[in-house]
């Protein structure tokens, strides 16, 4: 399992970030914890990012948290870190870390802004972790990278600012970066599980699999009595349509610890793809069953959607949809809720009904702009809005009304040099050169998109239909098809499409 926040995972696309900073930050361990009101003195001679803390017992809370995070035990970890908090309410690193393990996006930003508060009360390497998370959560990825640069030259032997850059890297797809920072980080530490645990996810989503199965075994041999290794490597054996073997590793991780859900979510993924429908929604109501948050119920109906997308059910799957807003609404959670809101729209693009998607947009704008989020995420949402528009013109056959909202998209991601929106504005491009039929101009846009995103995959695979190279067409609808990811809705829309070419 790669880490992620489940509830946080529309502010992912709605600051159009892929990942932002994965969920694990810096301390010294050896060190006893220095006075909060001495940041000064927190600097550490080790080399190692420094803890700044009053508490001693916070400081053992932070790491039994800190620990358990890492292992992707997110869940358990959550009362750790309450108590570190509660133990020293100054304790800006444990809000931090408190933040990315929550499991919904109010929660997330509570603690966010926490942290941000106390970050001067902190030591510089502290603080220069939390104003990189928060430059991630607003979208502003130049500012991100420029902290975690000087992060990484204020504490070059420290693995996990290391781990953080090369978190960076991986959310804008520059594997081979990501690659060198997460080597660092194993070089540094070398019984540093879950540095091990993201470069097999790196390796993999570079598509060197070889690489990726042996940083994932070497990850199961570190912790072996630990669920998430064999969850980690049942993926990538997923990914390559290994799917026996998959469900057998993620029965592994079950035996291990029951309510390690992705496991479930995995092996309902595997079913999917082996054209096991019923079954797979089977494993997933195993989520419900034994959900201990509605963060992990989300979980389960979120599989459960594009189970029904994958089978052609586009009113049921909209059906799954709204019990997850349902969920949102009784805590008020904005990111979730907008999550929502964007997957219906989605939706209906794929049913042919570009008026329904576009008043799902309104309302996502809507509950976004007048929601307590900062304002550069509302801001991202005004631009992102352009996108959303852009594809209901095309979905319409109202190409010049696409070339407005795309101009206007792309001119507002022109200052903020950020890497996954220019990807966003090269697919746009490629989109409205596939509706002109200038199947060369569409090729070539869509090389620049996101080729992480099967549909981008497809729609190249459309361009080379409309030039009659059925060679090419074939190779990359075979991409599409076998993309063989963890439950994600731009594969279920054209899964099926895709394996018929």
């Amino acid at each position: 399992m790669y880490p992620k926040r489940s509830a946080f995972l529309f502010l992912a696309s709605l600051c159009l970030l892929a990942v932002a900073l994965s969920g694990c930050t810096t301390v010294d361990e050896t060190k006893t914890p220095v006075a909060a009101t001495n940041p000064a003195s927190a600097d550490s001679t080790s080399g190692k990012l420094p803890i700044t803390t009053t508490s001693e017992d916070a400081w053992k809370e932070f790491l039994q948290g800190r620990d358990l995070a890492e292992k992707l035990l997110v869940q358990d970890s959550i009362q750790h870190f309450d108590k570190a908090i509660a133990l020293d309410p100054g304790f800006a690193i444990a809000e931090l870390n408190r933040a990315q393990v929550s499991p919904t996006g109010q929660e997330f930003f509570d603690h966010l802004k926490k942290a941000v508060s106390l970050a001067d009360k902190a030591s510089s390497g502290e603080r220069l972790l939390i104003l990189a998370n928060e430059a991630g959560a607003n979208g502003n990825a130049a500012k991100q990278k420029e902290l975690l640069d000087q992060l990484v030259a204020a504490y070059p032997n420290d693995e996990r600012a290391h781990f953080n850059l090369g978190g960076y890297y991986f959310g804008q797809q520059d594997f081979p970066q990501a690659i060198e920072h997460y080597k660092k980080a194993t070089e540094l530490s070398p019984t540093y599980s879950t540095a091990f645990n993201i470069l097999g996810y790196a390796y993999r989503q570079n598509a060197d699999y070889a690489n990726a199965e042996t940083a994932f075994k070497k990850y199961i041999e570190l912790i072996p009595k630990d669920p998430n290794p064999y969850d980690s490597y049942a993926e990538l054996l997923l990914k390559v349509g290994r799917f026996d073997e998959a469900i057998a590793q993620y029965q592994k991780a079950l035996a291990i610890d029951a309510n390690l859900i992705n496991s479930h979510q995995g092996i309902a993924s595997a079913l999917m793809y082996q054209g096991k429908a019923a079954e797979a929604a089977a494993e997933l109501q195993k989520i419900t069953d034994k959900a201990r948050s509605d963060a992990e119920r989300r979980t389960a109906l979120f599989g459960l959607t594009v189970v029904d997308v994958d089978s052609g059910k586009l009113d049921q799957a909209l059906a799954d949809l709204d019990k997850q807003y349902a969920l949102g609404e009784k805590t008020n959670d904005v990111a979730a809720m907008a999550g929502d809101l964007q997957a219906k729209g989605n939706i209906m693009l794929e049913m042919g009904k570009p008026d329904e998607a576009k008043a799902l947009y309104e309302r996502l704008l809507k509950l976004t702009t007048d929601s307590s989020l900062s304002q550069e995420i509302k801001d991202n949402a005004a631009l992102f809005h352009h996108y959303n528009l852009a594809r209901v013109a095309i979905a319409k056959h109202d190409l010049p009304a696409a070339k407005t909202e795309t101009e206007a998209f792309r001119k507002g991601t022109e200052g903020l040099k950020n890497p996954f929106q220019t990807k966003q504005v090269h697919e746009l491009l490629g989109m409205i050169a596939l509706e002109s039929k200038d199947y060369d101009a569409a090729i070539a846009e869509f090389q620049q998109s996101n080729l992480q995103n099967p549909y981008d995959l497809y729609r190249q695979c459309q361009a080379y239909q409309g030039k009659s190279d059925m060679a090419k067409a074939k190779e990359l609808c075979g991409k599409a098809a076998a993309f063989n990811s963890l439950p994600q809705l731009n594969l279920a829309f054209i899964r099926a499409k895709a394996a018929k070419v």
